[in-house]
Order: C-alpha cells, then sequence, then structure tokens
C-alpha cells in the first residue's frame, strides 16, 4: 500500500482549518445582522411611538393667530418623527425662518400624516388644504412610495395634487435613499416631480441634493435611532434645502419687513422636551389624524416619511 505524503496530509488539514475559520465567520454575520435587525426593530417602534405625540402635539398649538399662514402637506418628516420635539422638524425649522425674515407671527396649519404616500395625500390632506389661502406653503411627499413603486399611479398623485396648489407653493423632490436598488425609484420620481412642478410653474426645492451631498456620514449624524428618520440635526439640513427658494419668495412677497434669518445653530440638542406652551409667535395646527400606521424602517438609509 502506497504511504500517503506528509504535504497532502498537511494541506487537509489547513483546508479543513480555512474552512472552519470561514464558517466561523460566516455564522458569526448571521448572528450579527440577526441582532442588527432585532435592534432596528426595536428602535423603530420606539420612534413609533412618537406618532401620535407628534400629531397631538401639533393640534395643541392651534390655538393662536398668526400675521402670516403657513400650510405644510407632507408624511412623517413634516410631522418631526425622529425628532427631540415635534417643533424640530423642518416645518418647525422654516416656520422660525419665517418669522425671522418678515417680522410678523406665524400661525403654521401641518396637513401632514406620518406614512402618507402620494396617494394618501390627495385623499386625506388636499381636502382640507383647499379650505385655506396660506401665504407659505410647503410641500415634500413621495418618500413613502419608494418601497411599493408604481410611476404610473405617483404621476396621477402628483398631477392632482400639484394642480392645487397656488404658484407660490416650494415642493421638495425626494431625499437621497443612500442604495442604488432605491436610488433608481428616486431618481425616476424626481423627474416626474420635476416636470409636473415645470408644468405648474412651481419651485422645486432639491432635497435629493442637498441630503446627498452629505455623504455616508449622515447616516450616523443626521437619522434617528430607527436609521430612517432624520434627527434633530438631519431636519436643519432638509430646512437648509428648503430655505434659499423661501427666503427669496417672502422677500419678495413681504419687502417692507424682510430681513435675512440668522444663522442656524448646528448643535443637536437630545436633552430638549416639548414644550407645554405654545412656541412665541408660533401658531400651529394639524390633521386631526394621529396616523396608527406605523412605518418600517430601512436600515441605515431609508427617508422618512
Amino acid at each position: 500500500m502506497a504511504e500517503e505524503r506528509p504535504g497532502a496530509a498537511s494541506a487537509l488539514i489547513s483546508l479543513a482549518v480555512v474552512g472552519g475559520v470561514i464558517g466561523g465567520i460566516v455564522l458569526a454575520a448571521r448572528a450579527g445582522y440577526r441582532r442588527l435587525r432585532a435592534r432596528l426593530a426595536t428602535n423603530a417602534a420606539i420612534v413609533n411611538e412618537t406618532l401620535p405625540v407628534h400629531s397631538k402635539w401639533w393640534r395643541d398649538h392651534a390655538r393662536q393667530p398668526g400675521e402670516v399662514l403657513y400650510v405644510a402637506m407632507g408624511d412623517s418628516a413634516a410631522q418631526g418623527i425622529g425628532a427631540s420635539r415635534p417643533d424640530h422638524s423642518y416645518v418647525g425649522v422654516l416656520a422660525r425662518d419665517i418669522r425671522d425674515v418678515t417680522g410678523r407671527s406665524v400661525r403654521v396649519v401641518n396637513l401632514s400624516v406620518s406614512g402618507a404616500t402620494v396617494e394618501l395625500a390627495v385623499r386625506d390632506q388636499l381636502p382640507k388644504f383647499v379650505k385655506y389661502r396660506p401665504d407659505v406653503v410647503t410641500v415634500a411627499i413621495g418618500a413613502n412610495n419608494i418601497r411599493h413603486w408604481d410611476p404610473e399611479a405617483f404621476e396621477r398623485g402628483i398631477r392632482e395634487l400639484f394642480a392645487a396648489l397656488p404658484s407660490h407653493a416650494l415642493v421638495a423632490n425626494l431625499p437621497y435613499f443612500h442604495f442604488p436598488h432605491n436610488e433608481r425609484k428616486v431618481l425616476h420620481a424626481n423627474r416626474i416631480v420635476r416636470a409636473v412642478a415645470d408644468e405648474h410653474g412651481l419651485a422645486v426645492v432639491p432635497l435629493h441634493t442637498v441630503t446627498r451631498v452629505q455623504g455616508v456620514r449622515a447616516i450616523v449624524s443626521q437619522f434617528a435611532i430607527d436609521f430612517f428618520h432624520p434627527n434633530d440635526h438631519g431636519y436643519r439640513v432638509w430646512a437648509q434645502a428648503f430655505r434659499p427658494s423661501l427666503v427669496a419668495d417672502l422677500v419678495a412677497r413681504f419687502p417692507a419687513d424682510a430681513t435675512a434669518p440668522a444663522p442656524v445653530d448646528e448643535t443637536p440638542d437630545a436633552s430638549a422636551t416639548p414644550p407645554t406652551g405654545a412656541t412665541p409667535h408660533t401658531a400651529v395646527e394639524s390633521s386631526a389624524q394621529a396616523d396608527a400606521r406605523a412605518e418600517v424602517p430601512a436600515a441605515g438609509g431609508g427617508q422618512p416619511a
């Protein structure tokens, strides 16, 4: 019988060791991924508990009148889900900008609903919107359409929504989604937003560009614990996307009182708690819906809705 060569036996042992190491790495990676998914699910549940809290906050601040009427339509980003307090949403930040630029008190009618798609905005928010004659209008909607992408339905909804807006309304395109499989849908959606906005002469806020240039670091520094909704810092970035168009419009239409807004403090205030009274000079009104629909997070790069 032929004697086994020591080199062959050594090679088999090495292969077995390497295979065991690779197998261990794969098992550890799978276990780590499961733990990450479980943690994200837990964090998402914590964030979703704030949906009725934020909706109630906006409703509770609906009593005070204002000289400038600001109406917002949108989804959970307008509600401020993920922020340390509701008025740290981009809507709250822009309301303070309007006050600073015009020197006038501001009433905010926040018609946004967490979880809203374009179709739901047409169904639930648009009938309320047409009852108002707002001085300022912002619309940021569509991020929730990406998961179940239907371009025809999206365009129908955008057309119906934009047709009802005044010429001074500011409409945002969709934010950056980080992952290629989502970004392909987002770019298609943004082409639709641009084309329909141009037909109606509406200004398009470059939210996608502003969020994209934040880079990968935004996933760590600008998202809430569910890695889906922005945090306070992220919402200030959203407000920066709106600010140039908003200020130019206000200066043109409120020239006597218009001044440039003070620089925004970029230091996150994570310890802040929702106020018990109304924000000075800012009255707020919201849709009565608290929205029981919980949003499902997309790990590391979803965008709220």
